[in-house]
């Protein structure tokens, strides 16, 4: 399914979802674009999380302070316009009622952390990787989590295949973002298997479950109503 709008409408405007959105588009089109592949290469290892890199400093010892940056430089890069095109609609969807919910600054810290879980638990499950994980998926799947516990009435315009047709359906929330979250967590658990898999399964997830959690212990407890029936 493919999202095209929510039905909640912000009451406040969500500037830092527009500024992420507009710094994922600026990395991508002024830093991404004009590379050659042996140079996109070579960013996405200098400021990728690589699996690898992390678990080696882990066991030896070694610093662990220049391994942090790439936790948050990975959230900005992407790997293509698809990757980059499906990112950003999500968070356009989502990320303004999340923010209008938690604040601005709330809102930013929230996204950040759920990024960084999203990528752990990438390491995690693919401890001896070599490749670089890069994208805001794990940052987004955190707003999707946000998004989840909070906004339960919510319904979902988007777009379907039935059969070899698309046609637009409003799905409620819950079951289009609980669907959503089985796929990734169906996926996560087939690409254990030793086979190496371009998606971030795990980081989707992890980031997901972050996002359920962080968005109850960030939400302001004036804001707070009855938006977590099952805690």
């Amino acid at each position: 399914m493919i999202p095209l709008r929510d039905s909640i409408r912000p009451r406040r405007r969500p500037f830092v979802n527009w500024l992420l959105i507009l710094i994922n588009l600026w990395v991508f089109f002024f830093k991404e674009l004009g590379l050659s592949q042996a140079q996109l290469s070579e960013l996405f290892y200098n400021l990728g999380v690589i699996p690898a890199r992390v678990t080696h400093a882990l066991q030896t010892g070694a610093p662990l302070e220049p391994l942090l940056i790439p936790f948050i430089t990975a959230m900005f890069l992407h790997g293509g316009w698809v990757h980059l095109g499906g990112n950003m609609l999500y968070l356009w969807i989502f990320g303004d009622n999340v923010e209008d919910r938690l604040g601005h600054f709330r809102f930013l810290l929230f996204y950040l952390l759920c990024g960084v879980v999203g990528s752990l638990a990438h390491v995690l499950a693919n401890p001896a990787s070599p490749v670089p994980v890069i994208g805001a998926s794990g940052a987004i799947a955190g707003v999707l989590g946000g998004y989840f516990v909070t906004f339960r009435h919510s319904r979902i315009l988007a777009l379907v295949p039935v059969f070899f047709f698309l046609t637009l359906m409003e799905v409620p929330a819950v079951i289009f973002l609980a669907l959503w979250f089985v796929i990734q967590l169906f996926n996560g658990a087939a690409s254990l298997g030793g086979v190496v898999n371009p998606v971030a399964w795990w980081a989707h997830v992890g980031g997901f479950i972050a996002g359920m959690i962080l968005m109850k212990l960030l939400t302001p407890r004036s804001r707070i109503r009855n938006d977590y029936p099952w805690w």
